[in-house]
């Protein structure tokens, strides 16, 4: 493995289990503070609102001035923005500590970028993405039971946690990690106006419906993090524990899709067209199994759910960064961000206000965004250059 592929794994691997360490324990830490359902929407709108901001111009920084410093900025950002979550003594607090992360939200997009940078062919791209993919799994199999833990002892703890690992992940890539882009673009112009990369992503035909596309994904995706666990209590009972079990096991899913099945079976058998298409087909249907008020039906949707999600992410982000090029890869990849970030300010509000009228409600609204997604792909996508094929 190249070293630079190493420590940028090892980045994200940091990063990620942060996020699997505060995701099932987040809708208890805001309940403590006497907060409603509500409230706990909104704290994943104002992330994706700010992060709308910050995305693509981070993103096209990137290509400006180089991958690394923008990261490592990002990741500092990270842990302030943790930090004073966990110091929160009021509501307006809670707040304050997700306008700051979402300021810092592009270490995704320019990891992605960073893998993307150092990988030799197509096929090598899209193995590279599902790295983070996988990254994500071992995250999620970590992280609950690591959350769990900490939030028996104090509320606040597993965010004192992340906050001090995105500040480590931050020194660690201040001294081991290379810069990986050999175009950097010094009079690349960068646009201050959040809706601009909006509007360019309206004029980029070759790109337009994979946007488009990717909107819907982004409010079913945010949709049902946002009322997964309260679903699964309301609905079902259950616990804290169970719901950390849960996602544990979509972790699993999640690693042994991306680190065996992307490479030997998904890249092997499928041409990747295909893959970024039937995958929000097979995702609509997962979520009617969901909505079904039966542990089995529940079980079975959860599981083909994040296996066709995982896949999808993974190929859709590939298909973008090789049609961008060299020269434009991190500014598309920051225009996906934004674009998933817009769908994610909308989409949690949807799925909460169906959830206060019934719970399965959002399943209903989240699979008819996927099939907009399916219909976006497979009757309006353009047909892309050879070379990316």
């Amino acid at each position: 493995m190249q070293k630079e592929k190493a420590i940028i794994i090892l980045t994200v691997l940091i990063d990620v289990l942060g996020l699997g360490i505060i995701v099932p324990v987040l809708p208890f830490y805001v309940e403590s503070f006497g907060a409603s359902a509500f409230t706990l929407i909104l704290l994943f709108s104002v992330y994706a609102l700010f992060s709308f901001v910050s995305g693509p111009f981070l993103g096209a920084l990137s290509d400006k001035i180089g991958r690394r410093p923008v990261l490592i900025v990002s990741l500092f950002s990270t842990g302030v923005g943790w930090f004073v979550f966990a110091s929160a003594h009021a509501i307006w607090v809670l707040f304050l500590g997700r306008i700051i992360d979402g300021m810092a939200a592009g270490n995704l997009p320019i990891t992605q970028s960073y893998l993307v940078d150092i990988a030799r062919t197509p096929k090598e791209r899209t193995t590279n993405l599902g790295i983070i993919g996988s990254v994500f799994g071992v995250g999620f199999i970590i992280g609950p039971a690591v959350g769990g833990a900490l939030s028996s002892i104090s509320h606040p703890l597993p965010f004192f946690f992340v906050g001090g690992l995105a500040t480590l992940n931050a020194i660690a890539a201040l001294f081991f990690l290379p810069e990986s882009l050999t175009h950097i673009d010094r009079q690349k112009r960068i646009a201050l106006n959040p809706f601009s990369p909006l509007v360019s992503a309206v004029k980029d035909r070759p790109l337009r419906s994979r946007y488009i596309a990717w909107f819907f994904f982004g409010i079913s995706f945010s949709g049902m993090q946002s009322v997964l666990a309260l679903y699964m209590g309301k609905v079902f009972g259950f616990s804290v524990a169970m719901v950390g079990t849960i996602y544990t096991g979509m972790g699993v899913i999640i690693f042994l899709n991306q680190t065996f099945l992307l490479r030997n079976f998904w890249l092997r058998f499928f041409r990747e067209p295909a893959l970024e298409t039937w995958p929000f087909l097979s995702n609509a249907i997962c979520l009617l199994l969901m909505m079904v008020p039966s542990i089995p039906f529940l079980v079975s949707g959860i599981v083909l759910y994040v296996f066709s999600q995982s896949l999808l992410r993974v190929v859709v982000a590939s298909r973008a960064a090789g049609i961008a090029g060299d020269r434009r890869r991190g500014e598309v990849l920051g225009i996906m961000a934004s674009v998933l970030s817009a769908a994610m300010i909308g989409g949690p509000l949807l799925a909460g206000g169906l959830f206060d009228v019934r719970p399965f409600f959002p399943f209903a609204a989240c699979s008819a965004a996927f099939a907009s997604g399916f219909i976006t792909m497979k009757f309006f996508s353009l047909t892309t250059a050879g070379n990316d094929e």
